[in-house]
This record gives structure tokens, C-alpha cells and sequence, in this order.
């Protein structure tokens, strides 16, 4: 699928006749593939790792474009239970009179702030790697809350599906370490090669903003990724202590129901015992298993309180 944009006023605006500067590819088909590869001679690996979201970002340069492969956060979903966020690629294929983008799937790309004093085409394939920072910090966000949400609900259950979510969480994370410092990489090639590529000074200014604000996401980031990792073990113990604590209670309440049942049975043996003629036995023996009940009650509550002190 193709969309058009044109620069007016220093605003992106869609074309609807087609004649933009900016052409968008959203997950294109093997025809649009192939005008891509002949009409403006884009390498077809480069174009194939415009769509790989395994591919790390790089920077290549051809003798009629400038290619930027970078790294952006994919829309997060739910599967059976688990929250996963993952990453995706997309391309940008600068040439002097257009900016070619493609990308895997359709998600907004001209929003924010910054996209509102667009000038040029370089300005604007630096606001979409901005735009992309400031998707990794949205989800980075929501990443933070729910594992706090995650980490009350570990207090007080022994599922494994929390933890479960736990660790992709994590795994999430790492791979926003990775793609976020991989964009960090790419952003310096650009930096390093503004010369080459023809940056006017306000595109630098801006370049070393989106260097700024990469590098911050990264921090935050890595921040995350490290309490994650250092509370799992920690929240692991929480679940086993709860077990033990659930044990414990059981193993109170089947000493407390044993303790009656063996008097009750020693009484019931099919040889003489004491007070097997008495008018009133079955009433003492009931009385003595009440009593071996409260005994153990309070044996059990001197215990506690004698461990409390300890």
C-alpha cells in the first residue's frame, strides 16, 4: 500500500494525487517491491531488511540515495495471557527530491510536535527516527506499570502466570536495549558522516537532539531492564514463602484434626479398654478428644509466641 505526503507551511500533509515528496510503503507487495528495486534502484537486500525485524540498524550509502535501516517499537498485544512487546524494522531511502519510507505494517508516522516545523526531506527522516525514541519511551511507560501491577499481584498469589509475565517483560526489554543501541549507532554514522550526506547546520542541531534524547531512552531503558532482573529472584522467594505459609496452615489443621481421631480410635479397638462398660463413656471419650484438641491449640500458640520472641 502506497500513501503520498507533501511539505507545505512546514507541515507534512497527505497527497492525494500521488505527486508527494514523501512516498509511503506500508508492507508492500511483490509488484511495489519490484517498481522500488527498478524505478529508484534500491538494493533488494536492503529493502528485504527494511521489513526483517531481526535486521539491526545500519546506514548504507548508494550512489543515488542515502539508506537508513532503522529500529522501532512494534504495537504491544496480549497472547493467551502474556503481555509481549516487540521490535520492527523499517527503511528510509533519502534522495534528493523524495524520501522513500517502508515499513511492515500501517501505524502512524507524522505525529507529535516535532513534525510541525518540517522543512526538508532530511528533517523529516530525522523526525521519523525521533518519533520512533519517543514510541520506545510510550511503551517503556507502560512496560513500568504493568510489572508493577504484576509485582503487587505476586504478594499475595503463588501463580505462575505473573511470574510468567514477569520474564517477558524482561525479554522484552532486552530487546529494546538492543534495538535502542542500535539506533544510538546508527545516529552516529549519521553524525559522523553529515558532510557526506549534506546536512545544513539546523539538521545537525537536530540530529544532536535525537542523539540526546536516544541515549536517554537507553538509560531508561537499561534502568528498567535492571530492577526487573534484580527483583525475579526476589519475587520468587515471595512466591515460595507463600507456599510454605499455605503448608504450614495445612499442616496445622491436619495435626489439629489428627489429634481427636487418634483418641477417638484408641477407644474404638475391638479388645477391652478402660470404660467400656461405663453409663457415660462415649461422653468421655468426646470430652478427652475436645481437651487433646485444646491442648494442641495451646501448645501450638505457646510455641509461636515463644518463636516470635526468639
Amino acid at each position: 500500500m502506497l500513501r503520498t505526503y507533501s511539505i507545505s507551511d512546514g507541515r507534512i500533509l497527505e497527497a492525494p494525487d500521488g505527486n508527494g515528496k514523501i512516498m509511503v510503503f506500508v508492507a508492500p507487495d511483490e509488484d511495489e517491491k519490484r517498481r522500488l528495486t527498478v524505478e529508484y534502484n534500491i538494493d533488494e537486500h536492503t529493502l528485504h531488511s527494511s521489513l526483517d525485524p531481526d535486521e539491526l540498524a545500519r546506514l548504507e550509502f548508494e550512489p543515488e540515495h542515502v539508506a537508513i535501516i532503522y529500529k522501532r517499537p512494534r504495537n504491544f498485544s496480549a497472547q493467551e495471557g502474556t503481555t509481549t512487546f516487540k521490535v520492527a524494522s523499517s527503511g528510509l531511502f533519502l534522495f534528493k527530491d523524495r524520501l522513500i519510507v517502508v515499513q511492515p505494517e500501517d501505524i502512524p508516522l507524522f505525529e507529535g510536535k516535532h513534525f510541525g516545523r518540517m522543512l526538508t526531506l532530511p528533517q523529516v527522516m530525522l523526525g521519523l527516527v525521533y518519533r520512533s525514541i519517543f514510541h520506545f519511551l510510550e511503551h517503556l511507560k507502560v512496560i513500568n506499570a504493568i510489572s508493577e501491577e504484576l509485582e503487587q499481584k505476586i504478594n499475595t498469589a503463588m501463580e505462575n502466570r505473573y511470574l510468567i509475565n514477569l520474564f517477558a517483560l524482561e525479554k522484552s526489554l532486552v530487546f529494546y536495549l538492543n534495538s535502542i543501541n542500535t539506533n544510538g549507532v546508527l545516529l552516529e554514522k549519521l553524525r559522523n558522516n553529515a558532510t557526506k550526506i549534506g546536512f545544513s547546520a539546523e539538521e545537525l542541531e537536530f540530529l544532536d537532539d535525537v542523539m540526546v534524547e536516544n541515549s536517554q531512552c537507553y538509560r531508561q531503558a537499561e534502568i528498567y531492564s535492571n530492577i526487573l532482573a534484580s527483583l525475579m529472584d526476589a519475587r520468587a522467594s515471595i512466591v515460595s514463602n507463600n507456599l510454605n505459609v499455605l503448608m504450614k496452615t495445612l499442616n496445622i489443621i491436619t495435626i489439629g484434626i489428627m489429634v481427636p481421631t487418634f483418641v477417638v480410635s484408641a477407644f474404638s479397638m475391638n479388645v477391652g479398654i478402660p470404660l467400656s462398660r461405663h453409663p457415660f463413656a462415649f461422653w468421655i471419650i468426646m470430652g478427652l478428644a475436645l481437651v487433646s484438641v485444646l491442648g494442641f491449640m495451646l501448645f501450638w500458640r505457646h510455641k509461636g509466641v515463644a518463636g516470635k520472641g526468639l
